[in-house]
């Protein structure tokens, strides 16, 4: 196997985040008030119980009020329909799974998207896949809010330069091929879609098989379309592919070091650890993980949430 002339860069995720919690910081400074987020837990689930813990303490420590809401699971529906008219609130945040069932997709439908800072609700989802940026066109003022992780790793792909700053705003990855390892539609398909509508040539790899998400040639189209690429595996993918971002919730799946492409950037976003330790042979730049970074971006989102609200000079 050849090994590549240039060290490994891993870089942490600490770090990346570092630097949005500055952005974070200064834009809240200039609220008239600090924004207040929700959470609503409906389930025994210890997972939850610590997400729920640590949105507390990362709202406190970073100049946000958050109160946590302990109901009855067949109360919550009419909890959060409650919260989505009352003004104290800016945004919510469920911990799922309550029902772990279809049930559960009804309350993602319940919240609404002006307090959504998981960026679930039907109309934000559509924006993500429709390449709508914005809630108020054309005045294009209040931002649409995107989900936390496949954000998280956007925002680690501008951070490591991925991202050309010197192209149009919408194609700042043009040239550039991914693959993304998991179609989830919590992130690997959502990744896939922002990904390519921001210019990437996108193979979104999962175990039905692989696809290709593109704005096509030049991106003359305004959104990503999406083609079956029969037959191909990671085989085909990982060789073009300048970045390889993967999800896989196994602990036993790892990435193939030897078919990914020398000097590739590697992004890890599964709580499993997907590449190998010898991805460093190949890769120019590792991101072993990106749960701190997460992390910021719900606090971006609560802050966009906030900025989004209609101002006290009667504008709405």
């Amino acid at each position: 196997m050849a090994v590549s002339s240039l060290p490994c860069k891993t870089v942490l995720a600490g770090a990346i985040a570092k630097s949005l919690l500055e952005e974070v910081t200064t834009d809240l400074q200039k609220l008239e008030r600090v924004p207040r987020l929700h959470g609503y837990l409906a389930n025994k689930d210890p997972a939850a119980r610590m997400y729920a813990d640590w949105s507390a303490k990362t709202c406190r420590e970073n100049g946000f009020e958050f109160t946590l809401h302990e109901v009855e699971r067949e109360d919550l529906e009419d909890e959060i329909r409650h919260a989505n008219i009352d003004d104290s609130v800016d945004g919510m945040i469920v911990y799922y799974p309550v029902f772990d069932t279809r049930r559960d997709q009804t309350l993602q439908w319940t919240v609404s998207m002006y307090k959504d800072v998981e960026g679930l609700s039907p109309q934000l989802i559509s924006n993500m896949y429709q390449n709508i940026r914005f809630l108020d066109p054309p005045l294009n003022t209040r931002k649409s809010i995107l989900p936390c992780t496949p954000l998280a790793t956007i925002k680690i792909l501008e951070y490591l330069h991925i991202y050309s700053s010197f192209l149009d705003y919408g194609k700042r990855l043009f040239g550039r091929r991914i693959t993304v390892i998991n179609r989830s539609e919590v992130v690997g398909r959502p990744l896939a879609a922002l990904l390519a509508n921001d210019g990437a040539e996108v193979y979104s790899v999962d175990i039905t098989g692989v696809q290709h998400f593109s704005r096509g040639s030049g991106l003359k189209k305004q959104k990503h379309e999406v083609t079956d690429m029969e037959g191909w595996t990671l085989e085909q993918c990982l060789p073009v592919s300048d970045v390889v971002i993967s999800g896989v919730p196994n602990e036993g799946y790892k990435v193939p070091t030897h078919l990914i492409k020398e000097g590739a950037v590697c992004i890890n976003f599964s709580s499993e650890k997907n590449f190998n330790v010898d991805v460093k042979e190949r890769a120019s730049i590792y991101v072993p993980a990106i749960g701190k970074v997460t992390i910021v971006i719900l606090l971006r989102n609560l802050l966009r949430l906030a900025q989004n609200r209609p101002q006290t000079n009667g504008a709405h």
